[in-house]
C-alpha cells in the first residue's frame, strides 16, 4: 500500500516491526491516525512520569531510555534502535511512563494514537501475542542487565556495554567499528559507574589492545578478549 510518509512505512512494514502482519485495513487506519515528530541529538523524546501522547516507534536515529535515582544519578536501562516501540504498555494500563527517553542522535519518531492501536490489538490476537513476546524479551534483558550491573566488576560492565552496543546497533562495513557514537558519560550511565571510571577503563582496554578509540567511535580489536572479560565479570 502507499503510505503518507516513509517513516510510517518503516514502523509498519520494517522487517522487525510487530505491525507488519496486520491487515491492510488496519494499516490504513494507522496511516490515517499518526503523527511524526523530529528530535535533535540530546533532546528529550519522553519525560519521566509524563503521560504519553500515544504509542511511539523510533523510525530513524538512536535513543536511550533512562531512570534517575538517588542524587539524580542517571542509569541507562535500554538502548533504542529504529523499529523499536515505546510506551506500548500504556495500551494495557493508564499509568504514567516511568522513564526518560533521549535522542542519542537526530531522530524521528512516529506516534500512533493509543485508542486506535488499542482497538486494533483487541481485534487481533496475533498482534497481542507479539506484543506480549516483545514485553517478555524486554523483561528478560532487563533482569539479566540488573544482575550484571550489580555483580560484575567495572571491567566486566564496560566490556558488556561495548558488546551490547555492537549487538543492538551493529557495525560499519569493516565489521569492527560500532555504529553508534556515545559520549563517555553515556557509556558510564549504561555501565552503572562514574564517568571517570568509564574513561579509565576504556583507556585500559585501549592499552591492552581490546579496542581502539577515535573520538566517540569504538572499534573492537579483540572480540574474544572482550567476551571473556564480560563473561567473567572482571
Amino acid at each position: 500500500m502507499q503510505y503518507r510518509d516513509p517513516y510510517i512505512e518503516i514502523c509498519i512494514e520494517g522487517p522487525s516491526s510487530v505491525l507488519k502482519e496486520i491487515s491492510h485495513a488496519d494499516k490504513e487506519l494507522l496511516d490515517q491516525h499518526h503523527q511524526v515528530a523530529d528530535f535533535r541529538k540530546g533532546e528529550t523524546i519522553i519525560k519521566a512520569e509524563s503521560r504519553p501522547r500515544g504509542v511511539m516507534c523510533l523510525a530513524s536515529g538512536k535513543a536511550s531510555m533512562s531512570k534517575y535515582g538517588a542524587g539524580n544519578r542517571e542509569q541507562i536501562v535500554r538502548l533504542i534502535k529504529p523499529q523499536n516501540f515505546l510506551c506500548y504498555r500504556s495500551i494495557f494500563s493508564d499509568a504514567h511512563f516511568p522513564f526518560t527517553v533521549t535522542a542519542l542522535e537526530n531522530s524521528t519518531v512516529v506516534i500512533f494514537e493509543r485508542l486506535t492501536l488499542s482497538k486494533i490489538i483487541r481485534q487481533n490476537g496475533e498482534l497481542a501475542f507479539s506484543l506480549m513476546k516483545m514485553f517478555s524479551k524486554e523483561l528478560d534483558l532487563a533482569n539479566c542487565r540488573m544482575i550484571s550491573l550489580t555483580q560484575k566488576h567495572v571491567r566486566g560492565r564496560i566490556a558488556e556495554s561495548i558488546l551490547l552496543l555492537r549487538d543492538i546497533y551493529g557495525t560499519d562495513a569493516d565489521g569492527i567499528t560500532i555504529r553508534a557514537l556515545l559520549s563517555r558519560e553515556d557509556i558510564a550511565h549504561l555501565s552503572n559507574m562514574t564517568t571517570s571510571n568509564a574513561i579509565r577503563t576504556l583507556a585500559a582496554f585501549v592499552s591492552e589492545g581490546l579496542i581502539r578509540v577515535e573520538g566517540r567511535k569504538l572499534i573492537i580489536e579483540n572480540l574474544p578478549g572482550l567476551e571473556t572479560i564480560s563473561e567473567s565479570g572482571q
